[in-house]
């Protein structure tokens, strides 16, 4: 893996500090931010691999973060992370369904951090590689380009988390394959998430409405899992 540009946005100068450390330690390149707007403004400039997102922050928080890079196109395929003190689960709900590509909760190890860091990475990167042999999943009325990740049922367009798509993507790629919540899990957030089984229901709950028409593609099957069917 090449070498990689990771953003820090965090308002606490000593844990920029401990993870610059860490970080660097183990060959990234890596730039700082203390508030939301300047990290915002420093990532259309450095269009960086990763952003580690700090969901506690004064003025603009994590998730006001997160949402304005999801919905600029310039910067919707940047991977997030979040980093948060708190232990509702409800914001990990919520920066997830926005788009946020992994959840990690103070405090944590720099181990398991930059553990983490390279399992997105990785999976960033198979992904591009994926995309660049398989251009379309066409399934019916839906399709999926994975080159641009646009989504259509019919010829409207369906405007998805990276997350939901990756779950549609996954489920459409194996038509009547029975896929429990924890196979979804670690297809689509890496073996070593710590994503629960509720968090799924959830995605699948947005991504079903999302769909129209086009969510009687995604069957529930009681007490396994979901599937993908266009019967």
């Amino acid at each position: 893996m090449s070498q990689k540009t990771i953003l820090v946005i965090d308002d606490e100068p000593d844990i920029l500090e401990m993870l610059s450390y860490n970080l660097e330690k183990e060959g990234f390149i890596v730039h700082k931010s203390v508030d939301g707007e300047h990290g915002l403004k420093l990532c259309e400039h450095l269009k960086p691999d990763l952003i580690l997102l700090d969901l506690m922050m004064p003025g603009m928080d994590g998730h006001q973060v997160c949402y304005r890079l999801k919905t600029n196109p310039d910067l919707n395929s940047i991977p997030i992370v979040m980093l948060t003190a708190k232990k509702d689960e409800t914001d990990e709900i919520v920066g997830l369904k926005i788009g946020a590509d992994d959840y990690i909760k103070k405090p944590f190890s720099p181990r398991v951090l930059v553990a983490r860091i390279n399992s997105v990475l990785r999976r960033i990167e198979n992904k591009e590689l994926l995309g660049k042999t398989e251009a379309k999943i066409v399934r019916g009325k839906l399709t999926l380009n994975l080159n641009t990740r646009e989504v259509l049922v019919g010829n409207k367009k369906i405007e998805l988390t990276a997350i939901e798509f990756r779950i549609l993507k996954l489920l459409a790629k194996h038509p009547e394959w029975v896929m429990n919540r924890e196979k979804i899990i670690s297809e689509v957030m890496g073996q070593d998430s710590f994503i629960t089984c509720r968090t799924i229901d959830v995605h699948m709950s947005s991504l079903r409405k999302k769909l129209g028409t086009g969510s009687t593609f995604i069957k529930t099957v009681h007490g396994a899992g979901y599937k993908f069917s266009e019967q």
